[in-house]
Parts: C-alpha cells; structure tokens; sequence
C-alpha cells in the first residue's frame, strides 16, 4: 500500500480542514510535551493526511523521518490476536477450549481472596480460564502497573514485565505461579493475557512467535520494517523515548506516574533493558514488544479494514474480522477501564475495543469503530463504515495529554460528503 497522498477530496474529504492539523500536532512540539509525533489518516484505501512534526531526538535536532520505527508497546496486542485468529481459522482450538487444555499449568491457577486480614488467602478458580477470556481480558490475569489488586505488587516482585531476557515459556511459567486478581469472567482487567496467548501460538504451531508473525503477517504484507527487533542498519532510525526518570525498586505504578508527570519530568529515557532493540532470540512479547513504522501499521490495518486481505494476500476470513470486532463483553461488565476515565460508550472484542454508543464516547465516529493504542503515545482506529484508518505515534512514556483525540475529531470534522 502506498504512502503517497491523494487529493482528500477525490475520497470525500476536505482538505483545507485536513490542514488544520498540523499546527494541532505541532503545538504538542512547542510546549515541550512531546517530541515528535507523525500522524496519517487514510480513507477508502488512500492516504489523505500524513505528517510528521518534532524531531527524533530532541538532544540532536534531527528532524522526525516519515520511516521513524516507534516501540508499538500496546498496539502489538491486536497483532497477536490475529495470529491466534489464523490458527482458530485452522481448526487448531475453540474459544471456549480451557487454556490448560495446551498450557497445562493453568490447570492449578487459584485467586487471591480480597478483605482478608492477611491478604494471602487463595481459593480455587470458580470456573476454568478460557481461550476467550484471555483475548478479552476477562482471565482474572493483571499487570504490574496497575494498583487495584495485591497481585499487582506481587507481578512487580517478580518483574514478569520487565525482564526482557525471559522467553515466552518462561514469562508463562513464572505468571503461571501466582494467584489471580480475580475470579475469570468475573471483571473486565487489563492484563497479561496476550502474552499468554503468544506462548499459546507458539505450542499450537510449534513454531517460535516471532516467526509465526514473519511468516504469517509480516512478510504478507510487506511490513518490512516490523519484528521484536531492530537491524543494526536501521536503528538510526528509531525515534528517542522521552518521559519519565527511574522510578526505583517500587515500579511503575499509574499513580505514581501520574504524580511524576504531573511534576513536569519529561526526560530522555533509555528503556532497552526491558524493550531490547537488538536481535535477542529470546525476546518475543505479546502485549508489548513490536518494533513499527507507520507506513508498516498502515498495511496491517488495511488488511483489516479491507476484511483480512491486502493485495491480493488472504490473512484472515472476512467472518473472521467481523467477529474479532464485535463486542464480546457482556453488559454487565461495561463500561470497562485500563485507567480514569472508563472507556464509555465502547466494548470489547477480540483484543480491541469496539464503539457501540458513539454519543457515550463523547467524541464522534461511528458504531463499529474499533482500535488500541500504547503506553508509550501509539495509537490507531479504524472505522469500517467511514473506511477510514487514524494513526498516531510518539514515543512519550505514560503521556496524560491526548493528541489521538483531537486528530480523530478533525478526521471526522474533514469528512464533507
């Protein structure tokens, strides 16, 4: 797909509206919150809007490139669930199937009893972790960063997130000793669970992650510049992570972020050690990890939005895409929240959310649309009855302030059809 602009309105769109952007983007530059950021909007399967401000790196004034690789952090996921996807398509499981049906340790997963004195007691899962509760975040799994939930802190203790030297069978094996937050299918909860899944793959195809995503979705369709690592000829081109310093033995907690930024720190920051750019063979995630490029993302939401078929390459079943992109939540369990405020007026499907009430979202867009973003200021969305797709990346750590949403409401404001 290519990443030449066409005229917006030969797809609808205005483009004296559309230019509008950029002085929005770029003031996000100017008062020293982020440091570059690069933004496309395509519709139709052409793109009308693709822009870069700031730089790659604010200590060299090197201006950002429109090939910059970004660390996707959380935009991984919905890539994971599209190889697990692939191998559902193969008959290799069934949604409903317990995970420990293939990963047998969670077979002995208990859950950590809240309000007790000694805040240790653990009792048996109520009911088997499913396939399906992992891909929407209902397993009772969590994550480090999170605070609701002793299990967090225990998560930390054991650095399941941040010890990049860990494979996947081990991350599991590790995860797999701890009590869950919460009973499954009890709470929607931002989670671990696509690692999971990702070791999940690998059992099923008996293939190594990274390679299931090379040769399933990656070499497809021509995302050259994806993987879980860099090639020494082109990190030059990754972009320079900016936010906050070292936060010490006690982790990175929301709260704690949130105090910080709040406190003005916005520093060059190295995360290597626990998102490597180098070619470790061990290091494979699957809710962070990926290494991309906008113009890579672009062909991977294409694929998507085009109902799992990019020039003339079949990944997934058009049925398939519709379903991964329905809610799967029951109501009782919306709206669902990774952090203050919940995510109104959406539900959640196979790995992303999904808008079901757009007046709820309190932003405009279209019943259907759905999308993820990272906690390093990545984000995309996709909306099939628009056919539209929205990108952004930046690489500010826990950035508070929302530049997706403005982009997303100018997006919609160009429309002129």
């Amino acid at each position: 797909m290519s990443l030449d602009r066409v005229d917006p309105e030969e797809v609808g769109m205005s483009s004296n509206r559309l230019a509008g952007i950029r002085q929005v983007m770029q003031s996000y530059v100017d008062c020293g919150k982020i440091a570059g950021l690069s933004t496309l909007l395509a519709r139709k399967g052409k793109v009308v809007h693709f822009e870069q401000v700031g730089v790659m790196d604010r200590e060299s004034a090197v201006p950002l490139v429109d090939d910059a690789i970004f660390r996707i952090y959380s935009m991984t996921k919905s890539i994971t669930c599209t190889a697990l996807m692939i191998l559902y398509e193969k008959g290799c499981f069934q949604l409903n199937d317990p995970v420990s049906k293939y990963l047998s340790a969670f077979d002995r997963m208990k859950v950590l009893e809240t309000g007790v004195e000694d805040n240790n007691t653990q009792m048996d899962a109520a009911v088997p972790i499913t396939i399906h509760h992992l891909l929407t975040h209902t397993a009772g799994l969590t994550y480090d960063f999170l605070e609701d939930s002793p299990v967090c802190g225990m998560y930390r203790q054991a650095r399941l997130f941040n010890k990049a030297d860990r494979s996947l069978e081990e991350l599991v094996s590790e995860l797999t000793r701890l009590p869950l937050a919460f009973q499954p299918g009890s709470i929607w909860h931002y989670s671990m669970a696509m690692d999971v899944l990702a070791h999940l793959v690998e059992v099923l195809s008996d293939k190594p992650f990274r390679q299931v995503l090379e040769d399933t979705i990656f070499q497809p369709l021509g995302m050259a510049d994806t993987n879980f690592f860099v090639p020494r000829d082109r990190q030059s081109r990754i972009v320079t992570m900016y936010g906050l310093p070292d936060l010490g033995e006690q982790g990175m907690t929301l709260s704690r972020l949130l105090e910080a930024w709040n406190s003005g720190f916005n520093e060059k920051i190295d995360v290597s050690t626990t998102y490597p750019d180098s070619n470790q063979s061990s290091f494979a995630r699957g809710g962070h990890g990926l290494f991309s490029t906008v113009g890579d993302y672009l062909k991977y939401c294409q694929m998507l939005l085009n109902g799992g078929t990019l020039n003339g390459n079949r990944i997934l079943g058009r049925k398939t895409v519709d379903f991964m992109f329905m809610n799967h939540l029951p109501l009782s369990l919306l709206p669902f929240k990774v952090a203050d405020p919940p995510d109104y007026g959406y539900g959640f499907g196979l790995g992303s959310r999904v808008l079901l009430n757009v007046a709820e979202s309190q932003k405009p867009g279209s019943v259907g649309e759905y999308g993820w973003g990272g906690v390093a200021k990545t984000y995309f969305w996709i909306d099939p009855a628009e056919e539209i797709i929205g990108i952004l990346m930046a690489q500010s750590m826990m950035q508070f302030d929302i530049p997706e949403r403005e982009l997303q409401v100018m997006a919609y404001a160009a429309i002129n059809e």
